[in-house]
């Protein structure tokens, strides 16, 4: 029957409710004068009853019309509806009242039948609503999803105000970590340990944990994650304050738990002054702006409200995608220019042109091939991009009188085993080398060069969570390279606030690195993608599940760990998300002549001899070629599955 109403047009609806009204109001009016005057038929003053019931029934729908108590959905009534209807019925028992006493002197009703009336049509007006509400919603329920919260703390128990409101969702319990809640009741629910989860999700049947954690508790999350992957309960993410702030999450939206929560670290906050530094008011140039860690790097520094922002890249879809998304976001702030450059960072001679013409005071280098295999398979143009590229970035910046220059750099440059790795700690050498020879040579050297060193990000071009996301969408397998292999791992938006950061910090020729936290394992990163989109690992102990992890042994160039300090040394800075490594350099008037040589040998293709100057112009890191002998050991070992 409920469900029957419940797909009446919104019209229908409202002329079942306007209907139940009349039917109260005539009721209400009747029952009042009944005891009022003992009577089961009451003839107040002579006068018909159905006339003065049927005068109740037409003010008191003209009164609850007006009131707007017919435009309430009533599935989502609440205190202020209450609050219209006391409104409504008070008014409709003094119009009564004042008719009474205009028509013939307040004899046709009595005083005391009035309250009676009144407060009959308030209970009668107010109960029917409360009652279909919980009929429309318990109707709803009963096939609906089985809900347990993880966080018994404000905002979980404001969830369950803001579930209740769904008709398919039913709030089970609380699970909470503080002993001191621990069978306690929030609106009725109980709140359980968490030792007693499992057993509450079989007894209740519970088919979604809601976690209701706050950013700081990262490293519970990806425990909570682990504990319930053998429950079959699907895990769901109440948004951060950090994400509603940042505008990514509404603070009703309730979402899938992504890869990005299952980090064992909790981003650190930005320091505001930092990221407005080198950016508020300056003409700022982003090489590689339409890269993964370049756009963001964009998108981020408009908000800082730089005068001008200039794009450079030498894909044009990449540049016009870049380009139209940030001249959107900078459609409300006044005077920021966005400018697109189609070009290389290896021309020289344009880059000096742009950098002058722009008065560029702040650039961020984040141009570089970056794709281990590709560059292994294709080192001359690598190192031309990588390592000769950022060179000539870095020269133009000094000849056009650049204040502030970025390299992003990578985990990859520390002990290179991989024609990437040592391009780009040669990137690193080259400004190091040029901050040297500045303090050495000027009074106030020009340009202030900074490195800032992370690991991997999450979700960039070319990594392994898009590479994971599009085997477990084909249906498996899932290949990794290495059961024992490891890698740091942040999230693009964080790793790019904290370069900016890092960036305003340094003073010239500094290597700042970011905190990334702990190393995960690929495998269990494998594993928890798999879990996350709803499918079990198929392996010896599941022999029926959906989707195999496989492993293909390592690539050429391919560590089994990252590392991000040569040396063990580092000091800490005024951010404590990044620290700064004292790191050795080679001097510009030594390293100057062997970057002639290995341009020479780039400009021939000479790849055996870029190869050999390359493993020797990194040398003292530890030797690159005893680095790639290692690698390469550890490629030949025997290809063991230890996926059980």
């Amino acid at each position: 029957m409920i469900a029957w109403i419940d797909r009446f047009p919104r019209r229908g609806k409202q002329f079942i409710a306007l209907v139940s009204d009349a039917v109260i109001f005539a009721v209400a009016l009747w029952m009042a004068l009944a005891i009022r005057l003992e009577t089961w038929w009451p003839r107040p003053d002579g006068k018909d009853l159905v006339m003065v019931c049927l005068a109740a029934v037409v003010i008191g729908v003209s009164t609850c019309w007006a009131s707007g108590l017919y435009r309430e959905i009533t599935r989502y009534v609440g205190h202020r509806f209450a609050v219209r209807v006391v409104y409504a019925v008070t008014i409709t028992t003094l119009v009564l009242g004042f008719l009474a006493l205009m028509i013939d002197r307040a004899q046709g009703l009595p005083r005391l039948a009035l309250i009676g009336f009144w407060m009959a049509a308030l209970i009668g007006v107010g109960a029917t609503r409360v009652l279909a509400r919980q009929l429309i919603r318990s109707g709803g329920q009963r096939a609906g999803s089985r809900i347990l919260i993880y966080g018994a703390s404000d905002v979980g128990a404001g969830l369950v105000s803001l579930l209740s409101q769904d008709r398919k969702s039913i709030v089970v319990g609380f699970v909470d970590d503080d002993p001191s809640r621990v069978g306690s009741e929030i609106q009725s629910r109980r709140v359980y340990a968490p030792a007693d989860i499992g057993r509450v999700i079989r007894k209740e049947r519970v088919d979604t944990v809601l976690l209701a954690l706050p950013e700081s508790c990262r490293r519970r999350r990806r425990e909570i994650f682990q504990e319930l992957s053998s429950t079959g309960a699907r895990l769901m993410m109440v948004p951060t304050l950090n994400e509603i702030a940042e505008g990514t999450s509404r603070t009703d939206a309730v979402r899938v738990m992504k890869i990005e929560d299952l980090l064992g670290r909790a981003p650190v906050a930005p320091i505001q002054e930092l990221l407005s530094r080198d950016i508020g008011g300056k003409n700022v140039l982003i090489t590689g702006a339409g890269g993964s860690i370049g756009s963001e790097i964009a998108r981020q520094a408009v908000r800082q409200g730089p005068r001008r922002i200039v794009l450079l890249d030498n894909c044009e879809f990449n540049l016009y995608s870049i380009e139209g998304e940030l001249r959107s976001l900078a459609a409300g702030a006044i005077g920021v220019q966005i400018t697109g450059v189609l070009g290389s960072v290896l021309d020289q001679v344009r880059l000096a042109c742009v950098l002058r013409e722009h008065s560029i005071e702040t650039v961020y280098h984040a141009a570089a091939y970056k794709h281990v295999p590709i560059v292994e398979a294709n080192e001359v143009e690598g190192v031309s991009v990588n390592a000769i590229g950022t060179l000539r970035v870095a020269q133009a910046a000094i000849s056009a009188g650049v204040k502030s220059f970025v390299l992003i750099s990578t985990d990859k440059a520390v002990r290179p085993t991989s024609v990437m790795g040592a391009s780009k700690r040669l990137a690193e050498k080259c400004l190091q080398a040029l901050a040297d020879w500045e303090s050495r040579n000027k009074k106030h050297p020009t340009t202030r060069f900074v490195m800032v060193r992370f690991g991997n990000v999450l979700a960039s071009s070319g990594s392994v969570v898009p590479h994971f996301t599009e085997q477990i969408r084909r249906g498996g397998p899932v290949t990794i390279t290495h059961p024992e292999i490891t890698r740091y791992f942040m999230t693009i938006p964080e790793a790019s606030s904290l370069v900016i950061q890092a960036g305003a910090m340094g003073r010239g020729g500094e290597v700042f690195v970011l905190d990334m936290g702990d190393p995960v394992r690929i495998i269990d990163l494998a594993r928890n993608m798999i879990r996350l989109a709803g499918y079990l690992e198929k392996n010896e102990r599941q022999p029926n599940g959906d989707i195999e992890i496989q492993v293909t042994g390592l690539r050429p160039g391919e560590k089994l760990y990252e590392e991000l300090l040569i040396d063990t040394q580092c000091a800490p800075t005024e951010h404590g998300g990044i620290t700064q490594a004292r790191e050795r350099f080679t001097p510009w008037e030594q390293l100057e002549t062997q970057l002639h040589l290995l341009e020479a040998a780039l400009d021939q293709h000479d790849v055996p001899k870029v190869r050999e100057l390359l493993q020797r112009y990194v040398s003292g890191d530890r030797e690159f070629e005893d680095a790639i002998g290692y690698a390469e050991d550890l490629a030949k070992e025997p290809r063991t599955d230890r996926n059980n």
